[in-house]
């Protein structure tokens, strides 16, 4: 297990660590394209803006999840570089044991507060049945669903990138399969997505645990004791991706609301499309970023300033030659997904193809916006790694949201994410110049 994050890395072997990590959130972002091709082909434009309109309350349990697996796996990847074995092990498992808990939580008051929520984040009479009907089933598995997202980083820390991908992979094959079966066969609808995605969650959930009870020679489940300074620095040092997870559900509601306002349904529908194609793009820098973490983590508990350099280096070149590929491949291509959706003479095509295309200009800058943040939360830095986070996520999308439609109208909307982008590149970019590289390098 050491020596996976311990080795000198060249470009090969770093692409050969790191790829499991980013086809394991293609594989994610894919599945969540067909969950959403399935529920418009079968159930219908409207079903697929009532799962939009209710997504914001899986953002807040993957804000937790993500939060304790980036911070989390950080910190135990440190301890691991400090050759404290057993410290690290404890600490999984109490991370771990965490995330459990506020899953169950959430679902119980989700449970409880259906329909308030349903109603409060804009469910109107329309849609209000797809969307308790949505809500209801998927966060019965919150559960799972937090331990899979735990899963994807700690794997990686444990050694067993690989294995986290084929888990991923293998819930991605299934979650598609059932998306037919129970909504195009059985004809159960928003249901059946959403029972089809909570199946899914099992496997990786099922078989992660397995693994970490079973693995007695590297990072494992064993005894543990409530330390809550671990639970703290865990927390604290993945700020930032719980503010961006949090920071979606907010922006996830302005959108819809600016957008029912502007253009109706149709509107809600096409921001619900564009959002599935950034899954599938952003899954790039996600991944890689990720993937690259523990590293980082590693030596920096190991306290190698040198190779914490040359990685940097190595990895900023990969983002920078990405960020123009992606950029290309999702300006050229929008108007294919659109197609998945809708059809060319539905009424949300038109509406769809504009703003995938003037949103695509985003990934000119958010593959470094992402990348600084993680390293940034990496080296155990979460106050400057959630500067960057917020500002990208939230500060100025907010501000872009609220003055671009004014003046340019619908296209506004559209543009509002690549200027924030943009604008967090330029503060992304002065803080690594002058705390990054000055401090950790």
């Amino acid at each position: 297990m050491n020596h996976e994050l311990s080795q000198k890395f060249t470009p090969l072997s770093l692409f050969r660590f790191v790829f499991p990590s980013v086809l394991m959130m293609a594989v994610m972002s894919l599945y969540t394209i067909v969950d959403g091709f399935c529920i418009s082909w079968f159930a219908g434009s409207n079903a697929l803006s009532a799962t939009n309109i209710v997504y914001p309350v899986v953002n807040v349990l993957l804000a937790v999840g993500v939060m304790l697996c980036t911070g989390g796996s950080a910190y135990v990847a440190r301890l691991l570089g400090e050759k404290k074995e057993r410290e690290a092990d404890q600490s999984l498992t109490l991370i771990v044991c965490f995330g459990l808990t506020v899953s169950v939580l959430l679902t119980v008051l989700t449970e409880v507060f259906l329909d308030t929520l349903c109603i409060r984040l804009g469910a109107n009479t329309l849609l209000l049945d797809d969307c308790r009907k949505y809500l209801g089933v998927v966060m019965l598995f919150a559960p799972a669903c937090m331990l899979q997202t735990l899963y994807q980083n700690l794997l990686v820390t444990a050694g067993k990138p690989h294995f986290g991908m084929g888990l991923t992979v293998a819930a991605g094959i299934t979650n598609a399969v059932l998306d037919f079966f129970f909504m195009g066969g059985l004809g159960m609808g928003v249901e059946g997505a959403a029972l089809a995605t909570g199946i899914g969650q099992m496997i990786p959930a099922v078989a992660g645990t397995l693994f970490f009870i079973r693995n007695k020679k590297g990072l494992h489940f064993c005894r543990f004791r409530v330390k809550p300074h671990v639970l703290v620095k865990s927390c604290s040092n993945g700020s930032s991706e719980m503010v961006s997870q949090l920071a979606n559900a907010v922006v996830t509601v302005m959108f819809n609301s600016i957008l029912m306002r502007m253009t109706g349904a149709d509107g809600v529908a096409a921001i619900t499309i564009i959002l599935y194609g950034q899954f599938l793009f952003s899954a790039v820098y996600l991944g890689f970023s990720g993937g690259v973490a523990p590293i980082f983590s590693y030596q920096y508990g190991a306290g190698n300033r040198k190779e914490i350099r040359r990685l940097y280096k190595m990895c900023v070149t990969v983002i920078l030659i990405s960020a123009v590929v992606v950029t290309f491949f999702a300006c050229v291509s929008g108007e294919w997904i659109v197609r998945l959706f809708v059809g060319k003479n539905g009424s949300a095509y038109a509406l769809s193809v504009r703003g995938f295309f003037l949103f695509s200009f985003n990934y000119l800058f958010c593959g470094f916006n992402i990348f600084t943040s993680g390293i940034f939360t990496a080296l155990s830095d979460g106050r400057d790694s959630a500067v960057v986070s917020f500002a990208r996520t939230f500060g100025f999308l907010v501000a872009a949201l609220a003055l671009m439609p004014r003046l340019l109208g619908v296209d506004g909307v559209w543009l509002a994410v690549p200027a924030a982008e943009g604008m967090a590149a330029l503060l992304a970019l002065f803080l690594t110049v002058r705390i990054m590289i000055k401090r950790y390098m």
